[in-house]
């Protein structure tokens, strides 16, 4: 396995030595992460201590390895760059390989990937080359480029610095709405996109057309061939360009193969059967990049979810302005029934809206306006999801007005579609497999061909026999089906995933999450509500329940304590009514509960403790035991006392979702068999939960690095596991698994940044269909590999023992469609 291993200085904030154990943090984060092989610390001749990371590049990417540090205070950001740029020109899959060994071949670039679908990730060393030569070269290859999608915003303005007069790219949000106008194959030409098609049409018409002739017995024979040569320089026309980009940068791939192939029938006096290999190879082509535009249409069809325009208030009028223009802390007016302009926060109105397109949700979601405006600026992401709203979604019968959060360039959708783009450029385990296996089989059949063109010397045949032979086994043996089977199935998966509300970031997690045995999930926030809530109401001796909630309301209602607000909540909820005692001079004792009094009367309300050492009458035996059996189903209890009575007790507890006792068992039905549960919360709480919804392996009392070492015990115990949480504190848990999980991604940057799946909405009921999609690309990729192998397995022998090349033209190309349109059904995927 290839490996790469970068020096890194150790640069941590206020960190003044790098022996302090923020340094071991980094080291223990990036050790536990897939395909980094070693981290550690080592000094040079300079004395300066440096990181070295080991790692292998077609298993994590530097951008990756940068997120995690950063989350514990190194400035990688300083040292490396990393650039996601949209071209046009890149042909097909095959182009695309040529494209990444160019990019990787230059100085300063630590690693590069080209993909078929049109996107170059760059990862390079800023030291050692600027973006601005990386834009130069990547002109240098034929290609042109379209828009940067980078997580430096200023790579547009250098770019436009450098380049002078050429096109400016566009911004994402920009293109967006132009891109449907381009075309990613650049197959232009006197028919615009279609002009391949036409020619590969054209191409068989005239073979056909020859080929009927060729019985006329009253026609010359220049006839027939003449419209063959002429079915030759259709079919050939793109074939001949392409093959001449590889050969020119030193590679010898299918196109060349199929051109030489092509100009051996036609030595051989065999115009119709190379006619018909150039017509077939250029049909296929064309039917591949068809069936890729369907599947990267599911892509671009995000881009088109937001709306180009905006109703802006300002002054108490409107005005119609484009979204790149509204700024951060602008209102917006949402008419009913119409896509939402932007981020933002609901200041007046309320409705429901749709939230399909970003987060999967099937039911609008109710939103009402927050009370607070002028606060929503200091900290946006923390305000209730009811009170916000996301560009793209759709807004139901209600009139909105809502204060914009982010630029358009920083909301969810824009940072939807750039993380998905980035996941296309993303190699899967399986297409490293595939391209390990070209590098060595390519070479191999050129070996073989070149060996069956001497077969006349050993056995009794023309040279022109052995030629033929030769020429039909080199396109059986052309494995363009192996090529684009894996590619194929992974970008119809992950658009299939992105329309569901899922972002998976790649073929690697796409193709992980298929294989997981055992699941770990956070609690708080994940399994439950992520909030208390009143579950008990225990009333002592004569007390009425509607007492003991007045009295308790009435006190909680002075506090700000998340306890208190789940009393007053939940607790005027059950009584439904507004008319409570008036409680005063509430004093706050620490640990125990608090003290308040209604109409000069005591009241305290607290944990057993609290009475203990309060003046008065102490708890009973009887009471106490009422407190333990409360307390060991997990829940904290708050006993209200008014002057000497014991009105009765609460009971709270962070409740379980409604839907996790349901998603728990699907997941064993598809034959998860180890789930187990991680919280900072005690033990009789984990157990109480895991009961109830079904989790097995509850684990509580665990602090942050407590929850990293249960993953990485699980990981020794079962190979690959996932870690499901909110993508913020279980961040270190997640780097440490196979597949990390992030719920609620949608307005969370954190939660996109660090998780390998994002499921948008916070709800876990999606989780069973990622899992399902994963299984099914990964089944699709393995027929596809069966089809493309087998085919290959079963037409070299036939060819040699002398299967013409027109059968073994139609078994390659075949097969080739066979594999595209196979991964297509993806898209059509349902759990």
């Amino acid at each position: 396995m290839e490996k790469l291993t970068l020096d890194i200085p150790v640069i941590l904030p206020d960190i003044p030595d790098h022996k302090d154990k923020c340094v071991s943090r980094l080291i223990g984060t990036l050790e536990g992460r897939d395909g980094v092989d070693r981290v550690h610390i080592k000094t040079d001749e300079s004395k300066e201590p440096k990181l070295c990371i080991h790692f292998d590049p077609e298993t994590i990417s530097l951008k990756k390895i940068k997120t995690l540090a950063q989350q514990t205070g190194a400035k990688l950001h300083d040292i490396f760059g990393h650039m996601l740029v949209k071209v046009n020109g890149i042909r097909h899959s095959r182009h695309a390989r040529s494209i990444t060994r160019q990019l990787r071949d230059v100085d300063g670039v630590v690693d590069a990937y080209a993909s078929a679908t049109g996107w170059i990730r760059l990862e390079y060393k800023k030291g050692d080359i600027s973006r601005e030569k990386l834009t130069k070269i990547i002109r240098e290859t034929g290609l042109d480029i379209e828009k940067f999608s980078e997580e430096l915003q200023d790579v547009k303005e250098n770019n436009e610095e450098t380049n002078g007069k050429e096109k400016k790219p566009e911004t994402d949000h920009e293109h967006s709405h132009k891109e449907e106008d381009s075309h990613d194959h650049d197959h232009g030409g006197i028919f615009g996109e279609k002009t391949e098609l036409i020619f590969s049409l054209i191409c068989g018409s005239l073979l056909g057309i020859g080929f009927g002739l060729s019985y006329v017995s009253t026609l010359p024979g220049w006839v027939s061939l003449a419209l063959y040569v002429s079915s030759y320089f259709f079919g050939g026309f793109y074939l001949v360009q392409e093959a001449y980009t590889e050969v020119k940068a030193g590679n010898f791939e299918i196109d060349f193969l199929m051109l030489v192939a092509a100009i051996g029938a036609a030595i051989l006096g065999e115009w119709a059967e190379g006619a018909l290999l150039l017509f077939l190879f250029s049909l296929g082509h064309s039917l591949e990049h068809y069936a890729m535009g369907r599947a990267r249409d599911a892509i671009k069809g995000l881009s088109d979810l937001a709306p180009k325009t905006a109703l802006r208030k300002k002054d108490g009028t409107t005005e119609e302005v484009s979204v790149e223009e509204l700024q951060v802390g602008d209102v917006i007016v949402i008419k009913p029934n119409s896509k939402i302009s932007a981020d933002g926060v609901v200041i007046n109105g309320e409705s429901s809206v749709n939230q399909a397109p970003i987060t999967g949700e099937s039911v609008p979601v109710d939103k009402m306006e927050y009370d607070d405006p002028e606060s929503i600026d200091e900290d946006a992401d923390s305000i209730d999801d009811k009170h916000r709203v996301f560009a793209g979604t759709i807004n139901g019968n209600g009139s909105l007005e809502v204060k914009v959060t982010k630029l358009s360039k920083d909301s969810t959708l824009s940072r939807l579609i750039k993380l998905v783009n980035e996941a296309e450029a993303q190699k899967s385990p399986t297409q490293q497999f595939t391209d390990k296996f070209e590098k060595y089989f390519v070479p191999s059949v050129l070996v073989l061909v070149v060996i069956l063109n001497f077969a006349f010397l050993v056995i009794d045949e023309s040279f022109s026999a052995s030629f033929y032979r030769a020429m039909a086994v080199l396109v059986a043996a052309s494995p363009c089906a192996l090529a684009i089977s894996t590619p194929s199935a992974v970008l119809s998966g992950v658009g299939r995933a992105a329309r569901g509300g899922v972002l998976i970031k790649g073929g690697r997690p796409l193709e992980n999450l298929g294989i997981l045995k055992a699941l770990a999930f956070d609690k708080t926030g994940t399994l439950t509500e992520g909030e208390p809530r009143l579950t008990d109401v225990i009333t002592f001796g004569d007390t009425e329940e509607n007492e003991l909630l007045k009295v308790a309301v009435a006190v909680e209602s002075l506090s700000d304590h998340p306890l208190a607000d789940a009393v007053v909540r939940d607790g005027k909820e059950k009584l439904g009514e507004t008319d409570f005692p008036e409680a005063e001079d509430l004093e706050s004792i620490t640990g125990r509960g608090v003290k308040a009094t209604i109409k000069d009367i005591t009241v305290y309300i607290g944990n057993a403790e609290l009475f203990e050492e309060a003046d008065g009458i102490k708890l009973s035996e009887d009471l106490k035991r009422s407190v333990e059996e409360l307390e060991g189903e997990g829940k904290t209890t708050m006993i209200v006392r008014h002057g000497d009575r014991y009105l009765g007790m609460l009971g709270l507890m962070d409740t379980p979702r409604e839907d996790a006792k349901e998603v728990i068992q699907k997941l064993r039905d598809m034959g998860l068999t180890h789930l187990i549960m991680l919280t900072g919360d005690n033990q009789r709480v984990a157990d109480a939960v895991a009961k109830e919804i079904g989790i097995d392996d509850p684990k509580g009392n665990l602090l942050p690095e407590d929850k990293v070492e249960a993953v990485k015990k699980l990981r020794e115990e079962e190979g690959d596991v996932a870690m499901v949480g909110d993508g913020v504190n279980d961040a270190p848990a997640m780097a440490n698994s196979t597949v990390g999980i992030a719920m609620g991604a949608a307005g969370s940057d954190v939660a996109l940044e660090t998780a390998d799946v994002a499921l948008m909405a916070d709800k876990i009921s999606v989780l069973p269909f990622a899992i399902g999609l994963s299984r099914k690309t990964k089944s699709i990729i393995k027929q596809n590999l069966w089809i493309s192998l087998g085919m290959v397995a079963l037409l070299v022998p036939a060819t040699i023992f002398g299967l013409s090349m027109g059968w073994a033209v139609i078994g390659h190309e075949g097969s080739t469609v066979v594999v595209v349109f196979n991964a297509l059904r993806l898209l059509a995927y349902k759990s």
